[in-house]
């Protein structure tokens, strides 16, 4: 399949400049295309994998994918899609930024067809003078105005050194234009005003000859009208430090019936036929959620890898059938990372005091009851003896002791 087709029938094509042209360019010869990214964090989100999955969709159609990792830009600050101005970071943590962000790419990216760059390589070369003559001459205050990405803030504000941000990313795109020979840059919807500004300067350098381009993503909105990558816990990172891979996974398993589709077309590589089969069984079988295990395990893969689905599917049955003795310490941290969690000594003692002063239970009394009616679980099993001991050292590393109250009420208690 054509890859512009291909990219329209899985929804990821917002805009385009001068489609016929760009097509006939991408049959022709493996073009160059890039994608930034400013460091602003020391990792990327979900939201970042919106169009970094259409550039790996051209790395993997052959084309020459280049990642921008914006050291220069990142330490001035992107206005777009921002209400207010940017908190600027030191140097010293954008530099630490960076080289996190470029681990990350190089594990989505692998080293086929991909070259990875530092904006901060060739912009901080420029000084002041040569920045205004060379190249602020060539951008109209009157039309930067008109730009989306400006006009939106102009009600409240915007510094010169956010308003100046549209001329550096126009010189990334110059400067791979003359060095690397790449033809199209690639982004979100809110890059339009950015991307365009980039072409306009490269035809006021080069003539209206040179062959550039511009294609951007359509923003990224659930079935209830939210935005997409928005939780009520925050934002899901690609970092399995700041996202296990296990919450990475019932992310993406939680999915709503409306979108499931859009985001195996989106977010995985399957094929037509594949998804259409997906698609029958939400219509037929929507209780299965097949749609959504399918989509889990090929996203949660395709950012953290094979084991790390086998180990969240692990997490999953574990918790669903109460039977939590077979996980290893590694995956207790995981899947009880957000259950209610106490602190206890390594001290062996009776089941009664101890749920009691891991303030678990609330008195002996209610405690002695929970277990005689066998409510209470320690480790995956029932225990109905109110003699019984704890040894909170004797599974999981010495590390945790899970307990269980009633058919769902975990709480993970972390040895001192």
């Amino acid at each position: 399949m054509d890859i512009i087709d291909e990219l329209k029938w899985r929804g990821a094509v917002n805009q385009m400049s001068d489609e016929t042209a760009l097509r006939k360019l991408l049959t022709e010869k493996s073009v160059g295309l890039y994608c930034g990214v400013d460091p602003t964090g020391d990792s990327l989100h979900i939201g970042h994998l919106i169009p970094f999955m259409m550039l790996k969709r051209f790395q993997m159609a052959g084309h020459r994918a280049h990642i921008i990792i914006g050291g220069g830009t990142g330490s001035i600050g992107d206005p777009s899609g921002k209400k207010s101005e940017r908190v600027l970071q030191s140097m010293e943590q954008v530099h630490y930024n960076e080289r996190c962000q470029t681990k990350q790419m190089q594990k989505l990216f692998g080293k086929d067809n991909i070259t990875i760059l530092n904006n901060y390589d060739w912009l901080s070369k420029i000084d002041l003078l040569g920045f205004l003559r060379d190249y602020g001459k060539l951008f109209n205050i009157n039309t930067m105005l008109n730009k989306e990405v400006i006009s939106s803030r102009l009600e409240v504000g915007i510094s010169f050194t956010e308003f100046t941000y549209q001329i550096l990313q126009s010189l990334d795109f110059y400067h791979l234009y003359k060095h690397n020979d790449v033809q199209l840059q690639i982004g979100g919807a809110d890059q339009w005003g950015n991307i365009t500004a980039g072409i306009d300067m490269i035809h006021k350098l080069e003539g209206n000859q040179a062959q550039v381009y511009a294609l951007t993503v359509p923003l990224m909105l659930k079935a209830d009208g939210t935005k997409f990558g928005k939780t009520a816990g925050g934002a899901i990172w690609l970092d399995a430090e700041k996202t296990t891979p296990y919450e990475f996974y019932q992310f993406w398993l939680n999915q709503d019936d409306r979108d499931v589709i859009k985001y195996l077309k989106f977010f995985t590589f399957l094929d037509r036929e594949t998804i259409a089969g997906l698609a029958e069984k939400v219509k037929t079988q929507p209780e299965k959620r097949e749609a959504q295990r399918r989509l889990a395990e090929e996203v949660t893969e395709f950012v953290h890898g094979k084991e790390a689905v086998k180990q969240a599917e692990r997490i999953s049955q574990a918790l669903f059938s109460g039977d939590v003795k077979q996980l290893t310490a590694a995956e207790i941290a995981q899947g009880f990372k957000k259950m209610p969690t106490v602190t206890v000594s390594s001290e062996e003692k009776n089941i009664v005091d101890w749920l009691v002063q891991a303030t678990i239970e609330k008195s002996k009394r209610q405690a002695r009851e929970d277990i005689t009616n066998g409510a209470i679980y320690i480790n995956g099993e029932r225990i109905r003896d109110l003699e019984y001991q704890i040894d909170p050292a004797a599974n999981f590393d010495a590390k945790f002791v899970i307990v269980r109250r009633g058919k769902k009420k975990y709480f993970l208690a972390e040895v001192k």
